[in-house]
């Protein structure tokens, strides 16, 4: 821990050695982020305000908006402003509270994605207990343990990965602190803690992902054995928004943890890292919002009165 004040600052990958081609990327991931902002805000809007979307999937969707929207604003707003004002730098503690807080939010979105299969399997294969299984307690147990879950895992990963040895390069081969990159440029021969903290980081994405494919193993058996077309669209329209939403954040997630880190970062690795943090958050308000008709429905109802309120303000 000695030498942890001698580096005050870390160095994080640049987007572009071209002036111009910084300021465009910059203006790009500027929209990319006001759009993912707004979009995942809207629908968590949408669902506080709208009483018929008070419902279990929704109040998960809800807080799976709320995730995204931290998650996304942890790493992409600095990434704008070091590319505009034409810096690559990150200190020592805001290096530490974004490990942090990417992990916390990550480790929470997974368990709030495994609670939303579970209550997809419940609503399909067991209907007629569905009010009973997930009720309002069981509700609010399971997103209280996605926040203190993920604040475990955000806790014990920054831990463990800030009390190796910092003495090499300061450099990081991406453009956010993660923990791979800052593993790179530690010169700690043992990684001891944070090999626990990743082995106790699979166990965890195991207990989450098992539970997600036995949950669609028995939605596509019951829903194979439904004779009505109607309902086989139904069903599929709601599960079908989570799945891709579940694959494309364990996938991109995976490629970005277990790709080896390159000493010099090429486009490849920019883009992985892109993926990583920017995809998942990106596709939540676009999948829910293009595919769902009770949220498209809600969106109407909500301008129509704001609409509304704003003539009849005006006149008055």
């Amino acid at each position: 821990m000695a030498n942890h004040s001698a580096v005050m600052k870390f160095f994080l990958m640049e987007v572009s050695a071209t002036r111009k081609l910084q300021i465009i990327h910059g203006f790009l991931f500027l929209l990319i982020y006001l759009v993912t902002l707004m979009g995942n805000l809207l629908i968590f809007v949408l669902i506080t305000l709208d009483q018929y979307l008070h419902t279990p999937m929704y109040f998960f969707l809800k807080n799976l908006s709320l995730f995204d929207a931290c998650l996304i604003s942890i790493t992409v707003p600095k990434c704008i402003m070091n590319t505009l004002c034409h810096e690559n730098t990150m200190s020592f503690s805001g290096c530490i509270l974004q490990v942090l807080l990417v992990i916390h939010f990550a480790g929470s979105e997974l368990f709030i994605l495994t609670a939303m299969s579970y209550d997809r399997y419940v609503a399909i294969c067991r209907p007629l207990h569905y009010n009973i299984i997930m009720n309002r307690r069981v509700c609010m147990g399971m997103t209280v343990t996605a926040w203190l879950l993920g604040s475990i895992f955000g806790v014990l990963y920054s831990s463990g990965t800030f009390s190796l040895s910092l003495c090499g390069s300061r450099n990081l081969p991406q453009f956010f602190c993660d923990v791979p990159s800052l593993l790179k440029v530690s010169c700690s021969k043992t990684h001891i803690t944070i090999d626990i903290s990743e082995a106790i980081g699979v166990m965890y994405a195991l207990f989450c992902l098992v539970p997600i494919g036995f949950s669609y193993i028995c939605i596509f058996n019951t829903v194979l054995r439904i004779p009505s077309s109607q309902r086989w669209s139904k069903t599929f329209s709601t599960c079908t928004p989570h799945l891709i939403v579940v694959t494309t954040f364990i996938v991109t997630g995976t490629m970005a943890y277990l790709k080896p880190v390159p000493d010099s970062p090429y486009l490849v690795d920019f883009l992985v890292s892109v993926f990583y943090s920017v995809l998942p958050p990106s596709l939540n308000p676009i999948i829910y919002s293009l595919r769902n008709k009770e949220i498209k429905e809600s969106l109407r109802k909500f301008l129509w009165k704001v609409s509304h309120y704003r003539f009849y303000g005006e006149k008055q």
